[in-house]
């Protein structure tokens, strides 16, 4: 897949949030890409987000990279941009929690702000999540509900260490955010590759998986 859409190999791969083993069936959705890589020799380094405030990134998706021998850096959340702007980034790689009919993809919070980046730099943003994560229902991103999770998360450290913040701090805490189709690359699916992302393409794809279910 990274050398249909990467031509050259040695890739260096940025990820957010946990999308591996832990989370999903078998070896993940977008961290199965990356390992895939890492099997083939041609994942040069695998960036790690933390991702703020669980730490998902940190906890498992490190986890996970070490248990493979995967080559991988940690960074904060904030890293990112100045790893873009040294041009250590080749592309990214997410999952999605859901994507509407017009191909707008919900995902852990700072997921927008990385497709940013991706956008600016010229690197490929790349989704990988089954078709069953497409809600047709769900016209757009505009109408993707966000949970708001207990400010605790973000004014208190992870694993009971304690306070971060004056008592009474409030918390804006997100528990996703939405990146609008014209900043994605592409969206990966067992049913194939969707780039560019349209809604008519999203649907068409939806459709043949549908017939492959009821066949």
């Amino acid at each position: 897949l990274l050398d249909e859409l990467l031509p050259g190999g040695a890739h260096r791969i940025l990820t957010h949030c946990n999308t591996g083993a832990l989370v999903s069936g078998g070896e993940g959705t977008a961290f199965a890409v990356a390992l895939a890589a890492h099997r083939a020799g041609s994942l040069r380094r695998l960036w790690v987000d933390e991702t703020r405030p669980l730490l998902q990134g940190a906890r498992l998706t490190a986890y996970e990279a070490a248990r493979h021998g995967m080559a991988y850096t940690l960074l904060t959340d904030n890293a990112a941009g100045s790893l873009f702007a040294a041009g250590e980034v080749d592309a990214v790689l997410i999952g999605a929690d859901r994507i509407a009919a017009d191909g707008s993809v919900a995902n852990k919070v700072g997921s927008y702000p990385l497709a940013v980046l991706a956008k600016y730099h010229h690197v490929p943003f790349i989704v990988v999540a089954p078709v069953t994560t497409v809600d047709l229902g769900t016209p757009d991103g505009a109408s993707v509900e966000v949970e708001q999770r207990a400010g605790q998360e973000v004014t208190e450290a992870v694993g009971g260490g304690g306070p971060v913040a004056p008592l009474g701090t409030q918390a804006y805490n997100p528990a996703f955010d939405v990146t609008p189709p014209e900043l994605v690359t592409a969206i990966v699916t067992e049913e194939g590759v969707l780039s560019p992302v349209t809604a008519a393409a999203l649907a068409e794809l939806c459709a043949g998986a549908r017939q492959v279910r009821i066949g």
